[in-house]
């Protein structure tokens, strides 16, 4: 049997990428990014002085990234619309992008009817989704090239860049710092995910959709898991028991707001300062940044499936009675029966 020429060209093509990005890194040093926790300001004055009755509002650069997260999904699914009504008038076969959501969206709500059962897979179904595509897109959108590279040039209160004039009005940064004159950059879009208020905002909206499907599933009874009085005059000391244990899942439920936003917004951040660091130790060798970058996508994608099971998982377990009600409802049925 004739054995297979092996052909390592694939080696050379990433040698010649590192030599490549070796010669590129000395001619275009690369500047070291300034890494701050809060969004940055793109302009200086407030546009509102009082918004909302909570003090000035900037405009910060995960605006424009937010409202690009939003202009570009609302286009994936008016082309996804487009490509699945065209397969319905034809031969019912979807292609394109709408093969491809619709793929997605199966093994979605597959996942959902495994865990949530058929009953309520279709209510679950609908949060699932949207939070968990909406994080992977937010969590992706950021490793396009110029994202967190472009910007607006700030004066430095205290050390900062020297520039060195482009075109007009456009400016480049140089390696080199001064510690007068010198300019930071604000960039024009910063990845959400990396912004406290943005998963804060949907941590809540995630917990507040939680609560929506328990007391759909359960009505007022569901409270009963928060306040649960039903033993506290027959039996005072286990009635005192479960009461407190109620309070301990009360306060179990605010704190996964606390929990849904500081593990999106610690991991995705985490990211960032490990590309910065590892990219301002090797300089000029640029395979091993990239190899961080595709460790940062592999983060994103897990980041994103975790939140989006995480709520998911906790709707289920809301749908389902208290330990103590079911088991009264269970002795009740079997009396009734005999």
């Amino acid at each position: 049997m004739e054995q297979e020429k092996r052909r390592p060209w694939r080696r050379w093509v990433v040698l010649v990428l590192m030599i490549a990005g070796f010669i590129l890194g000395g001619i275009f040093v690369p500047v070291q990014p300034e890494i701050t926790v809060a969004a940055e300001k793109l302009i200086e004055e407030p546009i509102a002085e009082n918004f909302l009755g909570m003090g000035p509002l900037y405009l910060v650069n995960t605006m424009p990234t937010l409202a690009v997260t939003i202009v570009l999904l609302g286009i994936i699914a008016f082309f996804t619309n487009r490509s699945l009504k065209k397969s319905q008038n034809t031969d019912l076969v979807p292609r394109g992008i709408g093969n491809v959501m619709e793929a997605i969206l199966e093994m979605l709500y597959n996942l959902t009817e495994g865990s949530a059962g058929t009953k309520w897979a279709r209510a679950i179904f609908p949060w699932f989704a949207t939070i968990m595509i909406y994080v992977l897109f937010a969590n992706l959108l950021k490793l396009i090239p110029g994202f967190e590279s472009i910007g607006v040039l700030h004066p430095a209160h205290g050390e900062g860049h020297a520039i060195a004039p482009l075109f007009g009005n456009w400016s480049s940064l140089l390696p080199a710092k001064v510690e007068e004159g010198g300019y930071i950059l604000a960039p024009f879009f910063r990845g959400i995910s990396v912004d406290l208020n943005f998963t804060a905002s949907l941590a809540i909206i995630a917990v507040v959709a939680i609560q929506f499907i328990g007391f759909r599933a359960q009505g007022l009874g569901y409270l009963s898991k928060f306040f649960n009085t039903r033993r506290m005059f027959k039996v005072p000391f286990f009635g005192a028991m479960d009461f407190l244990v109620g309070l301990l899942e009360l306060i179990s439920e605010i704190s996964k707001i606390l929990s849904f936003a500081f593990r999106l917004f610690g991991n995705m951040f985490a990211g960032i300062v490990l590309v910065a660091i590892v990219a301002g130790l090797l300089g000029k060798i640029s395979i091993l940044p990239a190899m961080i970058m595709m460790f940062e996508l592999f983060v994103g994608i897990i980041q994103a499936f975790v939140f989006g099971m995480l709520t998911m998982v906790f709707m289920a377990q809301a749908t389902q009675g208290h330990g103590g009600e079911e088991h009264a409802e269970a002795h009740s049925e079997a009396a009734h029966e005999i």
